[in-house]
């Protein structure tokens, strides 16, 4: 499977380079400075978001509740902040929800014995309706001027935005954690067999709510990142297909969602793909409804090979955590 899995990296990224040569060929404005800078901006985000849910199904999970915890908790910073806090005290308080819903995430979750799937989808949905009714006033909320928001967005190392380097920061980070830290470690053997895993004294739920902690956090600098590119955040994301991208973008690089299996390098191509696949349609000016279409059945296709690749066994069947 290691050998397939490896197999399965080399091609994705092979037909992102053709993507790119193809389109930098045939699309006019595709090698402008202005739409690269675009695409890497939104392979930084994709990344970043993917990252996180790639540790959470690893170990044999899913959070549906990424974008949500992305979008509402940026908002409700930015909020603070137009209405005068300081900016410290509301990067705190954004901070500080962030870890809760992570943690009631991964409490519901392993201590709860509720399936990932529903605990997540319950959670992002209360989530966005509690702060779009109670905390924030409108959809859109815009950046303050001259706040390091906007500054970081503008931030440019030869001639690359910063978000990339923040991506690849976080993607090392994150590789380096799963594969020379015992928690990394653990987090592979509870995806690859949780029973065994606890019988062997691996502290299975501890590092199941970790995980989902982790996910939380990666989604706020996700949304941070967005806003810093867009000098805004618009909760309506919640609503659009960014949650499927995110998904498509694991899946399609590699990481299985039978758990135990996967690293940083799926991320990283799978992005690759998807962002530019991503920007190709809408420089085509291919309507929303035939993207998703796209995308949807690309979805499709990467779950039913990642199935046969990695079958369900038993065990997780019963579990039914994805």
């Amino acid at each position: 499977m290691s050998v397939l899995r490896a197999d399965q990296e080399r091609i994705v990224l092979v037909i992102a380079a053709i993507l790119f040569l193809a389109a930098a060929i045939f699309l006019p404005g595709f090698l402008e400075p202005s739409n690269l800078i675009a695409i890497v901006r939104s392979i930084s985000v994709l990344g970043v978001l993917a990252a996180g849910m790639a540790i959470v199904i690893i170990g044999r999970g899913i959070d549906l509740s990424a974008v949500a915890v992305m979008a509402m908790s940026v908002a409700w910073y930015l909020q603070m902040l137009g209405d005068g806090a300081a900016d410290w005290v509301a990067l705190c308080y954004a901070a500080a929800a962030v870890l809760a819903i992570g943690l009631i995430n991964g409490f519901l979750v392993a201590y709860a014995d509720v399936p990932a799937i529903f605990v997540t989808l319950a959670s992002g949905s209360f989530v966005f309706g509690f702060v779009r009714s109670q905390v924030i006033t409108q959809d859109a909320i815009a950046v303050p001027a001259r706040h390091w928001i906007e500054r970081l967005g503008r931030l440019q190392i030869e001639g690359i935005p910063g978000e990339v380097f923040i991506f690849f920061g976080i993607a090392c980070i994150a590789f380096i954690f799963l594969r020379y830290t015992k928690w990394g470690r653990y987090v592979y053997y509870a995806g690859d067999n949780p029973i065994t895993a606890r019988n062997t004294g691996i502290p299975v739920r501890p590092m199941l709510v970790l995980r989902y902690v982790i996910s939380a956090l990666t989604a706020f600098v996700a949304g941070l990142l967005t806003a810093s590119s867009l000098l805004s955040i618009n909760t309506r994301v919640v609503n659009s297909t960014l949650l499927y991208d995110i998904i498509l973008v694991v899946v399609i690089g590699g990481i299985g969602l039978s758990g135990g299996k996967g690293s940083m390098r799926n991320v990283i191509v799978g992005a690759l793909l998807i962002g530019i696949m991503l920007n190709v349609m809408t420089i085509l000016d291919i309507p929303n409804i035939y993207q998703n279409l796209i995308k949807s059945t690309i979805l499709l296709i990467a779950i039913i090979i990642d199935g046969l690749m990695n079958p369900r066994d038993e065990q997780t069947a019963q579990q039914g955590d994805i």
